[in-house]
C-alpha cells in the first residue's frame, strides 16, 4: 500500500474508531424543541410562532412546542431564556425593537444584553409607514416638515413608543414641531386622518384599502428599507431623519449553545420559513414577506438596531 492510501486508511479508520465532529446534519433533538413566544396567544406573533412551529415538525419529524411568555414587549421572556441552563432545546421568538428600546432606557437593570444569544433566524419585518390622507398639502416627508414649518405645528398620530421617538428625531433635526397624538391602534389612526383631526399618521397594513380607492397616501417608509408596496416613497433616512422603526421577528437560543445543535434548528427554521403555509401566515399577519436573514443576519439586526435605538434616544 502507498503512503498516501496507507494513511488515508488510518484517517478513517481513527474517525470511526473516535467519532467524526458533529455536524447540524448530525444533531437531533434528544428531547421535545421548546419554542418561547414573548407575547400573549392570539397576536401576530404568536400566530406566526406556532405555524412556524408546525412546519419545522412537519419537516423534520421533531417534537415542537410552543409556550407564550408575555411581557414587556418579549423583554420578560428573553429575561427568562437568558437565565436558564444551556439546554440545547429552548428557543426564543420575539421582535427586535421593544427588546432594543428596553436596553438602551433600562439597560443596566436587565440580566442580558445582545451577547446573551445565539441569533437563529427571522421570519418578517413588518413594514410601517408614515401615511395621510389623499388631499393632505404634501406627499412625502421632506413636503410634511416644510409644511409644519409653516405652520407653526402639525397633528401626527402614533400608536406606540417608537414610533413617537421616530417622529422626536424628525423634529429634532428639522427644527419642525409636531403635536402627537396617542392612538390605541393603526384603526384608531385611520379614522384620525380620515376625520381630520390629524393630518398624518402611521400605519401597518390598515390603510390598504385606503390606498387602493385612493383616500390616502404614503408620505414616508418608517423602516430602514423602502416599503415593498411603496417602492418610490423613500425613508425617513433618504429624507434627512437618521432614525427608523424596523420591527423583526427573530428567533435565538441561550448563547454558548452546542454549534451543532444551533446549526440544526437553524436549517430547520431556514426550511420552515421558506414553505408556502407560513409565507401565508406572514402574509396575513404583517403584510409583507416572510423574509430569513439566517443566524449573522439576525444578529447584525439586534446590533445595528441598537445603534439606531440609541440615536433615537438623543436628546
Amino acid at each position: 500500500m502507498k503512503l498516501k492510501s496507507k494513511l488515508v486508511a488510518l484517517g478513517a479508520a481513527a474517525l470511526l474508531a473516535f467519532g467524526a465532529p458533529a455536524t447540524a446534519q448530525d444533531w437531533g433533538p434528544s428531547e421535545p424543541l421548546t419554542i418561547l413566544i414573548g407575547f400573549g396567544a392570539g397576536g401576530s406573533t404568536d400566530t406566526m410562532g406556532r405555524v412556524l412551529a408546525d412546519q419545522i415538525a412537519e419537516q423534520t419529524g421533531w417534537n415542537v412546542v410552543v409556550e407564550n411568555r408575555p411581557g414587556g414587549g418579549g423583554v420578560a421572556m428573553f429575561t427568562s431564556l437568558s437565565q436558564m441552563p444551556v439546554d440545547n432545546h429552548t428557543i426564543g421568538m420575539g421582535v427586535g425593537i421593544p427588546v432594543l428600546v428596553q436596553l438602551v432606557e433600562r439597560g443596566d437593570q436587565l440580566p442580558f444584553d445582545l451577547d446573551s444569544f445565539d441569533y437563529l433566524g427571522t421570519i418578517a419585518t413588518a413594514e410601517l409607514a408614515l401615511v395621510a390622507s389623499a388631499d393632505a398639502p404634501f406627499d412625502d416627508l421632506e413636503g410634511m416638515i416644510a409644511y409644519a414649518q409653516e405652520q407653526g405645528t402639525l397633528p401626527v398620530a402614533t400608536m406606540a413608543p417608537p414610533q413617537v421617538l421616530m417622529m422626536n428625531a424628525a423634529q429634532r433635526e428639522s427644527g419642525a414641531e409636531f403635536n402627537l397624538v396617542t392612538a390605541e391602534g393603526g384603526a384608531e389612526v385611520i379614522q384620525l386622518i380620515l376625520g381630520g383631526q390629524v393630518l398624518a399618521g402611521f400605519a401597518s397594513g390598515e390603510h390598504f384599502p385606503y390606498l387602493e380607492s385612493g383616500d390616502m397616501k404614503v408620505i414616508a417608509s418608517a423602516n430602514a428599507n423602502r416599503l415593498s408596496y411603496a417602492p418610490d416613497t423613500p425613508t425617513f433616512i433618504e429624507s434627512g431623519v437618521d432614525a427608523y422603526v424596523d420591527a423583526v421577528f427573530f428567533l435565538a437560543m441561550r448563547d454558548g449553545t452546542d454549534p451543532a445543535a444551533a446549526a440544526a434548528i437553524a436549517a430547520a427554521i431556514d426550511a420552515a420559513v421558506q414553505s408556502e403555509a407560513v409565507a401565508e401566515i406572514v402574509r396575513n399577519a404583517v403584510q409583507g414577506p416572510a423574509v430569513n436573514l439566517g443566524p449573522e443576519g439576525a444578529r447584525m439586526m439586534m446590533v445595528n438596531g441598537l445603534e439606531n435605538a440609541q440615536r433615537l434616544f438623543q436628546n
